[in-house]
């Protein structure tokens, strides 16, 4: 808790009270994990609309510093290359490969009454996920988010707004991500064949 301190004077102890805030504060308590099945490790997976469509299997990914389009969601928006501005920048993916983008792409995200227009890196590999919201977007809407309560928090209109992901798709994505992973060889294998 903030506390203000006031001045003391001779007749006692110093008073604490409260910081009043004049705005609504972002914040997440024991409450907002209602509904939710805890404890998890589960990524933070919601539907989003993007271009003016509802795009189911986005990931919220605060540790990442640029939005991510990927081809289910190229192919569904059915853009096309010459949709796509040049971005020549290498990529590292999760499986720690060095993609190269195909381009990149401003749309409309939709946040309830909040629209932003985000410049999506579109890459040509696979992903359980259609797109990841990264800090651009996070940062653009003061979006607070949550992955162990699964949900994102921000302000509009003076009003704390939230948006609930979905455990079930997030677990949906993480086996597809470990099912579509190449099988390592044993290290015995390896051995053998030296």
């Amino acid at each position: 808790m903030f506390v203000a301190r006031l001045p003391a004077d001779d007749s006692g102890p110093e008073l604490k009270r409260p910081k009043v805030y004049p705005y609504p504060v972002l914040s997440f308590s024991e409450e907002d994990k209602i509904g939710t099945i805890q404890p998890h490790d589960d990524a933070l997976e919601m539907t989003l609309r993007i271009g003016g469509y509802d795009v189911e299997r986005v990931m919220v990914d605060d540790g990442s510093g640029a939005e991510i389009m990927y081809p289910d969601l190229y192919k569904g928006l059915k853009l096309r290359p010459e949709d796509l501005m040049p971005y020549s920048s290498p990529l590292m993916s999760f499986d720690g490969k060095i993609v190269m983008p195909k381009g990149q792409i401003r749309l409309p995200v939709q946040t309830s009454p909040e629209i932003v227009e985000i410049d999506f890196i579109v890459v040509d590999t696979y992903s359980p996920y259609t797109a990841i919201m990264a800090r651009p977007w996070l940062h653009t809407l003061g979006i607070v988010a949550s992955t162990s309560h699964q949900k994102v928090k921000f302000l509009s209109e003076s009003q704390v707004l939230e948006i609930q992901g979905c455990q079930a798709t997030a677990k949906e994505c993480l086996v597809a991500a470990i099912s579509h992973r190449p099988r390592a060889k044993s290290s015995a294998l390896v051995e053998e064949s030296s």
